[in-house]
C-alpha cells in the first residue's frame, strides 16, 4: 500500500530574499488523507494569492502545505512532521532566507510547535488551536500576532489571549487582537483579514 506524503506547491518560489509557509488547518484525530478540496486547505488560498501578488515586489516567496492526514494525531503529530519536512524542504532551496509562519486553527498550533526551525522569525497564528500545555519557549526571539474571531465557537479566543500572555514571558514581540464579528474560519471579514496578514509579513520581513 503506497503511504501518504506531505505536498508542499510553490505558489511563488522563484529566487527570494524570505519565504512565507502557511499552514492550514485540521482535525484532533484522522488519519483520513488530507487533499487540495478540503476547507481547511481552500481556506488558505486567497492568504496566499494575495501574498503572491504583494509579496513579489519584495522577492518574498510563498509556500502552502498540504499535510499527509487531517488530524494532530497524538502522540504522532503528524503535521508536526509533515511542517519540518517542508521546512527542510525550504532551507534546501533558500538556505539563507528568512522564513515566516502562517497557520489557521490546528494550522496555528503547529506553527507554533515548529517555531525553533532555522530560519524561522515570526509566526502569524489565525483562530489558532492552543492548549494550557504548549510550550511557548520555542517563540523566543520570534515576532508573533495571533489573531481571533470574537464569535469563534470552535477554538477559544481565551485560549489565544492566554497563550499570548504565556509567549510575552519569552518574547517583546507579541501582539493577540480579537476580531469583531468573526468566527472561525475567518472568512466573514476576509478582506480585513487578508490585509492584517500581509502587513504582518510585509512589516516583519521587508525592515531593514
Amino acid at each position: 500500500m503506497r503511504m501518504p506524503r506531505p505536498w508542499l506547491r510553490a505558489m511563488h518560489a522563484g529566487p527570494a530574499r524570505a519565504v512565507v509557509l502557511l499552514l492550514p488547518g485540521g482535525q484532533e484525530h484522522s488519519k483520513r488523507r488530507a487533499h487540495r478540496f478540503r476547507p481547511a486547505y481552500i481556506r488558505m488560498i486567497p492568504f496566499a494569492r494575495d501574498l503572491v501578488r504583494e509579496g513579489r515586489p519584495h522577492g518574498i516567496g510563498v509556500w502552502l502545505l498540504r499535510y499527509r492526514y487531517r488530524g494532530w494525531n497524538r502522540p504522532d503529530l503528524d503535521p508536526v512532521a509533515d511542517a519540518r519536512w517542508a521546512l527542510a524542504e525550504i532551507r534546501r532551496t533558500h538556505p539563507d532566507a528568512p522564513v515566516l509562519l502562517v497557520g489557521h486553527s490546528m494550522g496555528g498550533r503547529v506553527a507554533f510547535r515548529v517555531a525553533d526551525e532555522p530560519g524561522v522569525v515570526a509566526v502569524c497564528a489565525l483562530a489558532p488551536w492552543t492548549t494550557a500545555k504548549d510550550h511557548v519557549g520555542q517563540l523566543a526571539g520570534k515576532t508573533v500576532l495571533i489573531a481571533h474571531g470574537e464569535l469563534d465557537t470552535v477554538t477559544n479566543p481565551a485560549d489565544s489571549a492566554a497563550y499570548a500572555e504565556r509567549a510575552a514571558q519569552v518574547t517583546e514581540a507579541v501582539r493577540q487582537l480579537v476580531v469583531p464579528g468573526e468566527n472561525h474560519a475567518m472568512m466573514r471579514r476576509q478582506r480585513d483579514n487578508t490585509l492584517l496578514v500581509r502587513r504582518f509579513v510585509l512589516d516583519v520581513l521587508t525592515t531593514g
